[in-house]
C-alpha cells in the first residue's frame, strides 16, 4: 500500500472540492484533490452544468436578508436557521471570491432571471452540450488555480475508506485499479457530490425502482463519501429527496431530450397522472417536487402530463428550452386529440378516468376550490419554474408520458455551519469537512424546496476550506 501525506485531502474534483481546495491553499495549506475520473475533463455534474449561481432562484449578490427569506419561501420554513444563515451570509462573499479567481459569468437573460451565469454559456438547445464552455471552463481555471497555490489534482483516485484514530479523521484509503494508496493528512473535505448515480442507495432512500428514473447528470455521483461518512458513524439528513425535473418518457432512451426540454410548466398549468388516470401530487408545486413524488410511485414511468392548447401555447414562452417546441422538435412523443379522452388513451392511461379526472379539476379551477381536491393543488405558488393552474378546456388536448429526472441527491451527511461533519450524537467529528451535494440540510423537506446546487458548493465549499485550515493550523 503506498502511503502519501498532505495537510488536507479534498474528496472530488467538481466545484465544491475546488472551492475547498483553493481556499485552504490560500490559507497555506498543502492540499491534494483526489477524483475519481482519469481524464484530464472527468465528468462530473460541475462540469456538464449550464452554470447559473442562484439561492432559492434568487441573486446570490442580493442581501444576506433577502436570501434568509428566500431560503425560507422556497422550503415553507424547512432549513435549521443556522445552516440558512450561514448560506445566506456566504453567498455573496463566495460568488465575488469566484470571480477574483478568474471565473467570469454573464447575465443569463429573461429565461434565468437574469442571474449569474457562467461564461462562455451553454447553448440554449436540448442535449448535453458542455466542452469548451460554462462549466468546463470553469473547472479548467480553478484546477491551474490550485496549481498555481501550491496544491495538486490526483486523477483515477476513488476514495474507499476514511481514516479514523481516536475519534478524528486522519485521512482516506483510495484505490486505482488494483493498486490501494493510504492517504494520511491532517484533515478531509468530503466534496464528491450526491448518490444519485447509486442505484443501491436510490432504493435505499429515494425510490423503489431507480432503473426507472432518468439519470439528468454526469452519472458520475455515487455516493462514496457519503457511505464513508456513515460509517465512521456520521449523521444522514433529508435523504429521501432529490433535484431534478419531469421529462418526456422519451430522454430514457433519446439523450437528446435531457437535461432539457423539461414538462415542468405544463404540469404546473395542468395536471399529472399516473397509470390510473389519477392525480397523485400537488402539480402547483412545480416541477421538482412533482418529480420527488413521481419517484415514489409503484410505477415512476407510468405517468402522463394532461393539457389543452392553451397551456401548450403559453409553455412556449416560459423558461430555458420550453416544451414547446424543443419536445417535438428534438423527437419527443406529445399526443394529441380532439378529445382529453382520446389523448389519454393514446399515452396508455384510462382515457373515461382521465376525462374525469380533468373535470373535476376544471370544476375546482372555475370554483376557485382547488385546495378541496384529493391531493389538494395549490393554484398558484409563484414559483419561477411553475403557472397558475389553468382550465383544460381548449382542443386540441395534449397527453405526453413522462419520467421523473434526476440531477442531485438533496441529502446527505448532516454538518455545522462550518461545514463540519456531525457525528449521530451531535458532535462534530474531528477533522472531517463536507460541502456541496455530499451535504443535506440545506434543501428538501415537505415540499422538497430548492435551494441551489452550484450556490451550495460554492459556499460550503468555501467554508470548508476555511475551517479546515483554521482547525488545522490552529492545531
Amino acid at each position: 500500500m503506498a502511503s502519501v501525506a498532505a495537510d488536507l485531502v479534498v474528496v472530488g474534483g467538481g466545484l465544491a472540492g475546488m472551492a475547498a481546495a483553493i481556499r485552504a491553499a490560500e490559507q497555506g495549506l498543502k492540499p491534494l484533490v483526489i477524483e475519481q475520473g482519469s481524464d484530464a475533463a472527468y465528468l462530473c455534474n460541475s462540469r456538464i452544468t449550464i452554470g447559473v449561481f442562484q439561492v432559492a432562484l434568487h441573486d446570490m449578490l442580493g442581501s444576506a436578508d433577502s436570501l434568509v427569506k428566500a431560503i425560507d419561501a422556497a422550503t415553507h420554513n424547512y432549513v435549521a436557521a443556522d445552516l440558512r444563515d450561514a448560506y445566506a451570509a456566504g453567498a455573496e462573499p463566495a460568488l465575488r471570491w469566484l470571480f477574483s479567481l478568474g471565473i467570469r459569468t454573464i447575465s443569463g437573460g429573461h429565461a434565468t432571471r437574469s442571474l449569474a451565469t457562467l461564461a462562455p454559456p451553454v447553448p440554449r438547445q436540448p442535449g448535453l452540450h458542455w466542452q469548451g464552455r460554462a462549466g468546463d471552463v470553469m473547472l479548467r481555471t480553478l484546477t491551474a488555480k490550485l496549481e498555481a497555490l501550491g496544491g495538486s489534482l490526483r486523477r483515477g483516485l476513488r476514495a474507499r475508506e476514511l481514516i479514523i484514530e481516536n475519534g478524528r479523521c486522519v485521512g482516506v484509503v483510495a484505490s486505482a485499479g488494483e493498486e490501494t494508496h493510504r492517504l494520511e493528512a491532517r484533515g478531509v473535505v468530503i466534496a464528491d457530490g450526491g448518490f444519485q448515480a447509486n442505484d443501491d442507495l436510490l432504493r435505499r432512500f429515494v425510490s423503489k425502482h431507480p432503473e426507472r428514473l432518468l439519470q439528468r447528470n454526469a452519472r458520475t455521483g455515487r455516493g462514496d463519501g457519503l457511505m464513508m461518512a456513515e460509517a465512521a458513524g456520521a449523521a444522514l439528513t433529508d435523504m429521501e429527496c432529490f433535484y431534478g425535473h419531469v421529462q418526456s418518457r422519451d430522454a430514457m432512451k433519446n439523450p437528446s431530450l435531457w437535461p432539457y426540454p423539461t414538462m415542468d410548466f405544463p404540469i404546473s398549468a395542468g395536471l399529472a397522472v399516473d397509470a390510473s388516470g389519477k392525480r397523485f401530487t400537488d402539480e402547483g408545486l412545480a416541477g421538482v417536487s412533482v418529480a420527488n413524488a413521481m419517484a415514489r410511485l409503484d410505477d415512476p414511468l407510468g405517468c402522463v402530463a394532461i393539457f389543452d392548447s392553451a397551456i401548450w401555447d403559453a409553455s412556449a414562452k416560459t423558461y430555458v428550452m420550453s416544451a414547446n417546441p424543443f419536445l417535438t422538435q428534438s423527437g419527443g412523443t406529445a399526443h394529441r386529440a380532439n378529445t382529453v379522452a382520446e389523448a389519454a388513451t393514446l399515452a396508455g392511461v384510462p382515457g373515461e378516468a382521465v376525462a374525469q379526472t380533468v373535470k373535476q379539476y376544471n370544476e375546482a379551477v372555475a370554483a376557485g376550490t382547488l385546495s378541496s381536491l384529493d391531493p389538494p393543488r395549490s393554484a398558484d405558488t409563484g414559483h419561477p419554474w411553475g403557472s397558475k393552474a389553468m382550465p383544460i378546456a381548449t382542443a386540441p388536448f395534449y397527453a405526453v408520458p413522462l419520467c421523473a429526472g434526476i440531477t442531485y441527491t438533496m441529502g446527505g451527511v448532516a454538518v455545522d455551519p462550518s461545514a463540519r461533519v456531525l457525528h449521530k450524537s451531535g458532535a462534530p467529528i474531528g477533522g472531517l469537512y463536507a460541502a456541496g451535494a455530499a451535504i443535506g440540510g440545506l434543501e428538501g423537506g415537505p415540499v422538497v424546496g430548492y435551494s441551489g446546487g452550484l450556490a451550495k458548493a460554492l459556499v460550503f465549499g468555501k467554508i470548508a476550506g476555511e475551517s479546515a485550515a483554521r482547525d488545522i493550523k490552529g492545531a
